[in-house]
């Protein structure tokens, strides 16, 4: 069932949110400052293009420089890439067949929104890995 969403997901979605993240971090890795979060745009969009059968968790080692980071993500990029989920999300609710990928897009606005501090793990390893 995960491939199959992940089939549709991408065709109706995922590419498209793929594209809105690696431009972002394409943009954010002009500057020397800006590495780190295109870095996690880049890993977004790969979470953002086949995401069933994915979670995110947040990293027990992250501390200040996270806080500080995703506060500089929210202003620079975090907001439009969000904002591109809300839509997207709301258009993919429409119709029946959509609405669990409307949901998994809304699913992605957290991690969109504060993306530093948090990993991307496969929803099927055991909790004590997470």
């Amino acid at each position: 069932m995960k491939t199959i969403l992940n089939v549709i997901w991408l065709v109706f979605s995922g590419f498209w949110l793929f594209l809105a993240y690696m431009l972002a971090g394409l943009l954010l890795c002009i500057t020397i400052i800006g590495i780190p979060f295109g870095v996690a745009a880049f890993r977004i969009g790969v979470y953002a293009l086949w995401p069933f059968g994915y979670t995110t968790v947040e990293r027990r080692d992250a501390g200040a420089p996270s806080c500080v980071g995703n506060v500089l993500w929210l202003v620079l990029a975090g907001w439009w890439l969000a904002l591109g989920h809300i839509v997207t999300g709301v258009a993919l609710c429409v119709t029946i067949i959509g609405i669990p990928l409307g949901i998994a897009n809304f699913k992605l606005i957290p991690v969109s929104l504060l993306p530093l501090g948090r990993d991307i793990v496969r929803t099927n390893e055991p909790f004590a890995v997470r």
